[in-house]
């Protein structure tokens, strides 16, 4: 322990922290000012990891919820070798490895891309779901921690209400969080806005908390200590920091805790930006310097962490060579693979909901994907995930064994925890709920296709048919808005998003296959409510022909030169169907169907598959139970899609089938509306 060095190297985390924002002309530089000292004990002391390493699965983790702090940590990781000068340099700038949020970077320290408040703490309590999961199956070797970082904005959104009641309730002791507690926030002191006790709220919830002077390196230390010795709770850690530490007015006196400082450059504010920066010790003529004593304490303290991680590797193997089974199954697990899987084996009866076939696939999955945790949002009896419950058990405080978390009634919570466990790595993650409260977990969604994590989402009543509970609970808008990410690209180029809406159990089985076998991307499965009618198996094996959705579209039923091409997804296929029955029979025309269970998929097939499946030289006739828009792409200028351009009504949902005109025979009639049209206007 030496003071001195201490000091300087949380002055000189705040001296880059300012320049950064100084040169930038952007960004937010009181924060971490604030936060460096907290920043500089914890990864000088507690932290573990690898240097050489940083993707070693058995590291510390830390996850970050107040993205506009990012150059706390760029800067951290500057003094740790992870970033080179030009990198902090260049802040916010084109093609930069800093940008103004933190996005996921594990090979530099970033576990997670924060920005939208309390979300990113709420992935760590993923992260620390996950890491209790794997110990509970390979011992308590792996005891490594996850790190939340929060401030006023993150304590405030709602999101970390149910991440601190999950993790309170499920005792996860492997979580310390700080929260940067300046009471400022970007345009109010906090008071305008809150008298709430934070420290009681926690308490409630089954944390341990404690309130230190955030700016004392001896209290920050002894609350760390403490918090890696608690066996039982996890830890919040309340700094009472200063927004601005450190800074200073033109004529010297100090200039902090004051709002402006929060989200602008230290010049524009009543601070001095070179005055500061001579308060903190660096030199203005090269402000992204490493101090030299600071630059030597960290270069020997990489050299600990480094030998550190050496010893506790030398542990590990030594478990891994007496538990060599084991040892296979966590490399397993770790690589992201998949067991053998056949989805052809899963039984369904004739005539399921979607959502029960999902249902029997989970029970499948149970059985033969070990590194699974499944969520629902206190709906696992209506959403069927209690097709997975039933073969394991829920996580528990002190019992991690299961496979299934009791979420509650947090959809936006869950899906950031699912986040959070794809984050970590090992665990497969599994939201479920109705496909009307996706609204509620959008931000986590999208976070979901930024970070390209491979989370699977399960959307059970999926249209209007959910009939009497109302328009309330029947989703019209949202597949729309889910297949909006598929035309999204991710920084890989790929869309961000694979949306699935099966037609019948033997699809629902292959968008399960297509869903786990998809590790770039999260993916949405979109599931009905109600029975419907199995496709007909156009040879003999339906399952076989249900392959074809893995190409994100196929002809489920096809003729050769077809009068009229009709397109659907869902349980709208069964439905084309029936209405093809009729236009052959009552009216000798020749009718292919096809299902496009992802367009996003599909538009990744060849030009030649695509114009197989739908010509352009055909009409092209498309029924959704949501907005029109769903299919319009695909049926293009001289097609026509028949769907919904309303809310829904509370009615059994045969009744709504007939009343907005989802019955064969009223489908058979828009059809040939829209034929006689074409004829018309050709």
């Amino acid at each position: 322990m030496n003071k001195k060095i201490d000091q300087q190297s949380a002055d000189n985390i705040r001296a880059l922290a300012v320049a950064m924002v100084e040169k930038a002309n952007s960004g937010h530089p009181g924060g971490p000012m604030g936060g460096a000292d907290f920043m500089h004990i914890l990864y000088s002391e507690f932290f573990n990891f690898d240097p050489t390493d940083m993707t070693w699965p058995f590291r510390d983790r830390f996850f970050m919820d107040a993205g506009h702090l990012s150059t706390l940590m760029y800067a951290q990781y500057y003094l740790l070798g992870n970033y080179e000068k030009d990198d902090v340099a260049n802040f916010r700038q084109w093609g930069s490895i800093t940008p103004g949020h933190p996005e996921v970077d594990v090979k530099r320290g970033i576990e997670n891309t924060s920005g939208p408040l309390g979300q990113g703490h709420t992935m760590g309590v993923g992260a620390a779901i996950a890491a209790k999961f794997l110990q509970a199956r390979f011992g308590d070797w792996m005891n490594h921690k996850i790190y939340g970082f929060i401030s006023d904005g993150g304590i405030q959104e709602e999101v970390s209400q149910g991440a601190g009641r999950i993790a309170g309730h499920l005792g996860l002791n492997n979580f310390i969080m700080f929260f940067d507690s300046n009471d400022i926030q970007l345009s109010t002191s906090t008071d305008e806005v809150t008298t709430e006790d934070t420290a009681m709220k926690y308490e409630a919830w089954g944390w341990k908390v404690v309130t230190i002077d955030g700016h004392n390196h001896d209290e920050i230390r002894k609350a760390l200590k403490d918090a890696n010795s608690e066996t039982e709770k996890p830890t919040l850690i309340i700094g009472k920091t200063i927004m601005g530490k450190g800074a200073v007015a033109a004529d010297g006196s100090p200039y902090e805790g004051y709002c402006e400082l929060h989200g602008q450059p230290i010049g524009h504010t009543g601070a001095d930006y070179e005055k500061t920066m001579l308060n903190l010790g660096a030199n203005l003529e090269n402000p992204f310097d490493i101090f030299d004593e600071v630059n030597d304490f960290y270069k020997n303290l990489i050299a600990e962490k480094t030998k550190q991680a050496a010893n506790k590797k030398a542990k590990i193997n030594t478990w891994r060579t007496s538990n060599k089974a084991l040892s296979d199954k966590l490399d397993f697990f770790l690589s992201g693979k998949l067991p053998v899987l056949d989805f052809s084996t899963v039984e369904h009866k004739a005539g399921l909901a979607t959502r029960v076939a999902s249902s029997n696939v989970l029970g499948y999955l149970a059985d033969h994907v070990e590194n699974m945790i499944v969520s629902s949002a206190d709906l696992s009896n209506s959403d069927k995930t209690d097709g997975f419950l039933k073969k394991s058990s829920a996580l528990k405080k002190g019992d991690f064994s299961g496979g299934f978390l009791q979420a509650g009634v947090a959809e936006l919570t869950m899906a950031c925890i699912a986040n959070g466990i794809a984050l970590h790595g090992g665990v497969i993650p599994v939201v479920a709920t109705f496909f009307v409260f996706s609204d509620y977990m959008k931000p986590a969604i999208r976070l979901s296709g930024i970070q390209e994590l491979p989370v699977k989402y399960v959307w059970t009543h999926d249209a209007f048919r959910v009939g009497e509970d109302g328009p309330t609970h029947q989703p019209v808008e949202q597949e729309a808005q889910i297949r909006l990410l598929e035309k999204l690209k991710n920084h890989s180029g790929k869309p961000s998003f694979m949306a699935l809406r099966p037609a019948d159990s033997a699809e629902t089985a292959v968008a399960w296959k297509m869903a786990l076998e998809n590790q770039n991307t999260p993916t949405g499965l979109i599931l009905s409510r109600q029975g419907i009618k199995d496709v007909p198996a156009k040879i003999n094996s339906r399952y076989k022909d249900a392959l074809g959705a893995e190409k994100g579209g196929y002809l489920v039923k096809e003729v050769e030169n077809p009068d009229v091409v009709l397109i659907a997804n869902g349980s709208e296929v069964s439905t084309l169907v029936a209405a093809a029955e009729i236009l052959e029979a009552q009216n000798g025309l020749k009718v292919n169907i096809a299902s496009i269970i992802s367009e996003g998929v599909f538009r990744l097939q060849s030009k030649d598959y695509q114009n197989s499946i739908i010509p352009k030289d055909k009409p092209l006739f498309g029924l959704t139970a949501g907005l029109p828009i769903n299919l319009e792409g695909l049926v293009g200028e001289g097609g026509k899609v028949f769907g919904l351009d309303h809310f829904g009504y509370s009615a059994p949902a045969g009744v709504l089938d007939d009343k907005f005109g989802f019955t064969g025979v009223k489908v058979s009639k828009e059809v040939l509306a829209y034929l006689n049209e074409s004829v018309l206007t050709n």
